[in-house]
Parts: structure tokens; C-alpha cells; sequence
């Protein structure tokens, strides 16, 4: 498992880009496309310690960006006829979120339902500023966690290309 690390951080060439490339691949990953951050700030943060929470603070800020284009997004979508408007499962879905608020965009760092969280919150026209804090909150805390955990399972550091 130790060389397949190893290849794909060379491969990655984080060391060359760090947090530009980490900010980078965390806006896209939270917009509504399907790529994962966390790789990107494990391998700068296995490759360079020193960075880990510079690493963490930039997935963030570039995570929770991309959760803000979300927002707008939906905001948008607000324009366009959902096909699922009427369905019993969208109703309670929305109901959900409304009553809710921009608390609900805390969950936004969970896989498969926090991007489109942030695009239906921004549907719903629920307050911007508020919305980010949030989503910020559960980013960071996405982070700080999968990162820290990581570090824990792949305790020595790398070398790549040696």
C-alpha cells in the first residue's frame, strides 16, 4: 500500500504546486462534481508537516468557496422547473431544510448530499453569509478529522522518488 501512496503523490507532483493545488482540487470537489479533497491534503500534508494546517486552512477556505458557487448555482436552479417538484420525498426534503435554516449547511462536508445541500439552500434562497459560516464549520471539521486520521494510520512520512 506504502508504494501505491508513493507513486500517486509523485504522480500528483504536490510538492511542486502544495496549496495552490490544494485549493484547487478542493473549490472543484465541492462544486457538484465528483472528486475528493482529502487525497490532495493528506499527500502536501504527508510530503510537507509543516503544512498541515496552512493545508487544512486552504482546503477550507477553497472547499467552502465552492459550496458558495453551489449556493449560487442553486440559486439559479431556483428559475428552472425541478421535475421532482411535487414529489412527497422533494416536499419533506425541502420542509426539512426550511425549517432548518442555514444551520442545515453544517452537513455539507458529507459525501453525496452536501453539495447539492448548498445548492438547495441557495434554491431556497436561505442567507448567504450565514450558509458559508456553516458550510465552513463542517469543512474544517471534514478536514481536521480525515486528515488527523489519515496521519494516524500512515504515521512515518514518505519518500517520494527516492
Amino acid at each position: 500500500m506504502e508504494a501505491w501512496m508513493q507513486s500517486l503523490l509523485a504522480a500528483l507532483a504536490l510538492p511542486e504546486y502544495g496549496l495552490s493545488t490544494v485549493f484547487t482540487v478542493a473549490f472543484v470537489s465541492a462544486t457538484l462534481l465528483p472528486l475528493g479533497s482529502e487525497p490532495a491534503v493528506f499527500g502536501l500534508v504527508k510530503l510537507s508537516p509543516h503544512l498541515l494546517w496552512p493545508a487544512i486552512g486552504v482546503a477550507t477556505v477553497g472547499n467552502t468557496l465552492g459550496g458558495v458557487v453551489t449556493w449560487w448555482m442553486g440559486l439559479g436552479a431556483h428559475r428552472v422547473v425541478d421535475r421532482w417538484r411535487d414529489s412527497p420525498t422533494h416536499l419533506r426534503a425541502l420542509d426539512w431544510l426550511r425549517r432548518i435554516g442555514p444551520r442545515a449547511c453544517l452537513l455539507s462536508f458529507l459525501p453525496v448530499i452536501g453539495d447539492p445541500l448548498c445548492a438547495v439552500a441557495g434554491w431556497l434562497r436561505l442567507p448567504l453569509l450565514p450558509c458559508t459560516a456553516w458550510m465552513a464549520a463542517g469543512k474544517f471539521g471534514r478536514y481536521v478529522v480525515m486528515t488527523l486520521g489519515l496521519l494516524y494510520l500512515w504515521p512515518e512520512q514518505l519518500h517520494v522518488g527516492a
